[in-house]
């Protein structure tokens, strides 16, 4: 499955911490969009799509929740709580996310613009276009 955790260079004394994300040093692609989610509900599932060529790097800021990750064949569970920590998930990914803290936020850094046909939100559609 093309997914792989970053952990992020902290920078930081007693003061606090910094992270720093730097085009082509921590991270595989240049950043197109970037966007972030809070005030979901704990119940809620979001994404339940793929994307076709879309890369994604996802910072869990604040808080913490559960990435769900399906390539077809196999599915897996990430924990995110670290906001020193980026879930890498290149195209042809299921994802779902889910059980949200009442803090949490999501930074999400994108490798393209926003395009519609990108996105792949039918399982179904997803499995066949992953077997081809």
């Amino acid at each position: 499955m093309m997914y792989k955790l970053y952990n992020f260079k902290i920078h930081g004394n007693y003061d606090g911490n910094l992270v720093a994300l730097e085009k082509g040093a921590d991270f595989p692609f240049e950043i197109k969009r970037v966007y972030y989610i809070w005030g979901t509900r704990p119940d809620v599932i979001r994404g339940c799509h793929a994307h076709r060529k879309l890369e994604q790097m996802i910072i869990c800021l604040s808080g913490s929740c559960d990435f769900i990750l399906d390539d077809g064949k196999e599915r897996t569970i990430l924990y995110l709580n670290n906001p020193a920590q980026g879930l890498y998930i290149k195209h042809n990914i299921w994802r779902e996310f889910t059980n949200f803290s009442p803090d949490c936020v999501i930074m999400v850094l994108a490798s393209e613009y926003y395009d519609e046909a990108d996105y792949i939100r039918d399982y179904n559609e997803f499995l066949r276009e992953v077997k081809i």
